[in-house]
């Protein structure tokens, strides 16, 4: 495990400083749908994440979201995602992270997200606990959920898709405190676990979104679930993340 968690953190500090010294400049942007995009740096920070980590562990295979992709019959398969918050990138807006996570039959055991710009590593290993540069990580104590402060995104299709997040946003907004959209999933979840905020939830991710930030947010003592409350996978197409305290209520919402 110690193994594995250090070169985890290796490539999500290589390819965070690539994208951090590289942030603000003209963009090369291609669409995989009306409003889904991916740059040059998706790739290559993609690139310099899968090297790192095949130079150490060649046998390995890979998930990841823009090429990467290796399917190899081993029983550990890194997920990756090398830029999520790449329409904020794209833009210049200063929230985005590397997430990379190792799963390991079936079962995810090591998780890290990297903030290039804040210089912020969160990472877990199965039954090891969740860190913030080294410091262990808690959920908030906050147990109303008109005392929370809450974290949401919306999906690409949102356009032309019914299940598109807007009714579970407004009961959600006039039940807590406030609920913040930052385009980032991974960091959204990396801020439950550290108590900055109390909630997050969203539907029609991806396991290279989740996968890191759900084992960082169980690690840290919070609760991770689908909309109906069961345990959920990192394939799964709806997350809800809390302090576990506040769970409850905000699934009776998201059931409505």
């Amino acid at each position: 495990m110690k193994e594995y968690m250090a070169v985890a953190r290796q490539a999500a500090l290589l390819a965070g400083r690539l994208l951090r010294d590289n942030f603000g400049g003209k963009r090369t942007i291609a669409f995989k749908g009306a409003i889904n995009l991916v740059t040059e740096m998706d790739t290559q920070a993609e690139r310099v994440v899968v090297e790192t980590l095949l130079h150490a562990f060649p046998d390995h295979g890979i998930l990841a979201e823009e090429e990467a992709t290796r399917e190899n019959g081993s029983p550990f398969r890194w997920i990756i995602d090398p830029l999520d918050g790449t329409t904020n990138y794209a833009h210049g807006y200063p929230c985005f992270a590397v997430s990379l996570a190792l799963e390991s039959a079936g079962e995810v055991i090591v998780g890290v997200v990297y903030d290039p710009m804040r210089d912020e590593l969160f990472s877990a290993g199965k039954g090891q606990g969740a860190f913030l540069n080294g410091n262990p990580l808690n959920v908030s104590s906050v147990d109303n959920l008109i005392q929370s402060l809450l974290a949401t995104g919306f999906p690409y299709d949102r356009c032309v898709s019914e299940k598109n997040n807007i009714n579970h946003f407004t009961e959600l907004l006039m039940a807590s405190q406030e609920v913040r959209r930052d385009g980032s999933a991974a960091l959204d979840l990396c801020s439950v676990a550290a108590g900055r905020f109390d909630g997050f939830w969203e539907l029609k991710l991806k396991p290279w979104d989740v996968a890191a930030g759900i084992l960082i947010v169980r690690e840290a003592g919070g609760t991770v679930s689908d909309f109906r409350g069961m345990r959920s996978s990192i394939y799964d197409q709806e997350v809800v993340a809390s302090n576990g305290r506040i769970h409850r209520q905000m699934l009776t919402l998201l059931q409505k």
